[in-house]
């Protein structure tokens, strides 16, 4: 990671929440981590003065030309889907594309990369309000209008605003590991994982919740994760019937609870297997609550799109240096 450059674009009527994002995981020393940290710079892609949301108005240091020893490049949003980024811009994306760099975006700055033709034939994600026009206007994309963010490889896109800290933490945590990467969520004040996707942040009714019962439920589960619960046995402990609880974790979640309940038990599998190097995986598939090796990996495969093994061997910590 010796001199790994990170170059967020500006641009007039900058999307300043996702710009902010970038800034605060990239830009800020980080001395307690005792790792060689990125280098950060930005980039207008336009000439100045740029104005921000909020009635900011930002001075970019450099241009365009920047973008061509770039190690990550990072669209903070864009400022209308139905514009058309300027030539110049996407000539240097397809550039940096071809040469290896790393690209990413948050929200609508997908719709940037699109334009520079750099994700036919990719899954990517954008926030929920933008994922039909994206998947109608580049029909060579795969869209994945569920999904925090979605990991390429050498293209990580990811949803609205706050899922680009998600996509964010998910890079570092690619660079440097998971001890790291779950340092700075801790200095953040975030999980290092949000299990789940955009679907339950998509409007819908306010559930019912009455005392908070399915909140307490929820931490109650957390708490317990390897017992044998069941539809039933969760909606006795919530004191409602077996309809009502599903329905009330439909409308919170956007899942079912047996759908929720699996996604826990993956998070807990993940915080196992990143810290717990000589745990046995059959251990790990009991801790979990899965009850067997075999049905860790399966559900483990369909949420971490990986084996539990290839996420240890990726994931696990790593000393630091």
């Amino acid at each position: 990671m010796n001199n790994h450059l990170v170059v967020a674009l500006a641009y007039d009527h900058l999307c300043t929440f996702e710009f902010g994002c970038v800034t605060e995981l990239f830009a800020l020393e980080r001395p307690e981590l005792d790792v060689d940290w990125y280098q950060f710079a930005v980039c207008a892609i336009e000439p100045g003065p740029l104005r921000a949301a909020g009635g900011v108005t930002i001075s970019a240091p450099y241009k365009l030309k920047l973008l061509e020893r770039a190690d990550t490049i990072v669209v903070p949003g864009w400022r209308d889907m139905n514009e058309l980024p300027p030539e110049p811009l996407l000539k240097k994306i397809r550039a940096a594309y071809q040469r290896g760099a790393r690209l990413c975006s948050i929200c609508s700055g997908v719709f940037v990369l699109a334009a520079a033709g750099v994700l036919d034939g990719k899954t990517v994600t954008t926030h929920w309000r933008y994922a039909a026009a994206l998947q109608e206007r580049y029909p060579h994309i795969r869209v994945r209008p569920d999904a925090l963010y979605a990991d390429e490889g050498q293209v990580i896109t990811s949803a609205g605003s706050a899922a680009g800290l998600d996509m964010l933490l998910h890079l570092v945590r690619c660079d440097y590991g998971s001890t790291v990467a779950n340092r700075v969520a801790q200095r953040l004040v975030l999980p290092p994982h949000r299990e789940g996707g955009q679907a339950q942040f998509v409007p819908r009714p306010m559930p019912q919740d009455e005392g908070g019962r399915l909140a307490k439920l929820m931490d109650w589960v957390r708490e317990h994760p390897a017992l044998p619960h069941t539809l039933r046995s969760l909606a006795d402990r919530a004191a409602v019937s077996p309809r009502t609880l599903q329905r009330q974790f439909h409308d919170a979640t956007g899942m079912a609870p047996y759908e929720w309940l699996i996604r826990e038990r993956v998070g807990v599998a993940r915080e196992l297997l990143e810290g717990k190097a000589s745990l046995p995986i059959a251990c790990v598939a009991e801790l979990a609550g899965f009850g067997s090796e075999e049905s860790m990996r399966r559900h483990f495969r369909r949420i971490a799109f990986t084996s539990p093994v290839a996420y240890r061997q990726k994931f696990g910590n790593r000393a630091i240096p």
